[in-house]
């Protein structure tokens, strides 16, 4: 811990590996996060309470990280009723991604979810193609073969699991949903750029200068929709056990999202090329180990690897080394 304290330090002052090391981070408290999901299931308490109290938690951390942080609280209509949109799209996945831990293994899930990072690069390049900045080359071709090979190898040789049907069902969803959140977030990261050609797709432009309501508004819609489901389905206020597991997990997800967004930002040209893959390979090493030692889960390691590969292979920006 002392080295990480210190290599941290160093790396800030020299304005070296930072965006590196905000992934790694970011990486680590979205496995924590979704540990803390997992063990409020196992803890008898249901993921729609979890989520209630984790996005509730995301939210107030994203006033305090964004507005309150900057000392600007100025309104942009569009960016919070985009952010809304998006809340919507992230409260669907998150709700999907609890049903998905209640009927199948945690390890298996998250890797579900997280290969599904592969899926943007073709969604941007049939919409948008290489004029903005998406062209879709042949290693994103083959890393998205390699992921899906990989996914068929894991669940093929998974454990049984009596509710494998209802599980695949569920897994399909969060691997659709998260598909659409990524493209949703590159289509954001478009209309923050002034320089882009002209297109019906993108309505609107904005600054940099007029988004600090953009991502609490995200986790507001997304807690506002949990709420809903929890309330219509549970009548009644979270547990204490739900409470504490769901703090935690707010406060982690809420600091994940907070370092993910800001490694882009502090980042060096071949480490932006790094940045999206590393988060999402280390979640799935990360989840993977602790549903291997805590839950027994026979994970397939070398399907986790072809996977694994496939991800780096279909996402990394190799034009920019």
């Amino acid at each position: 811990m002392l080295f990480i304290t210190l290599l941290f330090r160093f790396s800030y002052k020299r304005g070296d590996w930072m965006g590196i090391i905000f992934a790694i981070l970011a990486a680590v408290l979205a496995s924590t996060s979704n540990l803390f999901l997992r063990k409020s299931i196992d803890a008898g308490g249901s993921s729609k309470a979890n989520l209630v109290v984790q996005l509730t938690f995301s939210f107030i951390l994203m006033v305090f990280l964004n507005p309150v942080k900057s000392g600007d609280y100025g309104w942009s209509t569009p960016a919070v009723i985009t952010g809304l949109v998006g809340g919507v799209l992230f409260g669907l996945l998150m709700w999907g991604l609890g049903r998905t831990l209640e009927k199948g293994p945690p390890g298996l899930s998250f890797a579900v979810l997280n290969t599904s990072s592969v899926m943007p690069a073709i969604v941007l390049a049939v919409f948008f193609g290489a004029q903005f900045g998406h062209p879709y080359t042949i290693a994103n071709g083959i890393g998205s073969l390699l992921v899906v090979c990989g996914l068929f190898w894991a669940g093929w040789t998974s454990e049984h699991n009596p509710n494998k049907a209802v599980w695949i069902f569920y897994a399909a969803f969060i691997f659709a949903i998260h598909t659409l959140f990524l493209f949703f977030l590159q289509w954001w990261a478009m209309v923050l750029k002034p320089d882009l050609p002209t297109s019906s797709l993108i309505p609107f432009k904005l600054s940099q200068a007029h988004i600090q309501w953009f991502m609490p508004a995200i986790f507001f819609a997304g807690a506002l929709l949990q709420w809903t489901v929890f309330l219509v389905k549970r009548h009644r206020f979270p547990k204490k056990m739900e409470l504490v597991y769901g703090f935690g997990s707010g406060i982690a997800n809420g600091l994940c999202t907070y370092f993910l967004i800001l490694a882009p930002q502090v980042a060096v040209a071949w480490e932006s090329a790094m940045i999206f893959p590393i988060f999402s390979v280390g979640i799935i090493i990360i989840c993977n180990a602790w549903a291997q030692f805590l839950y027994r889960e026979q994970v397939n390691w070398w399907a986790n690897l072809v996977c694994l590969t496939g991800l780096i292979i279909g996402t990394v920006a190799w034009t920019a080394f």
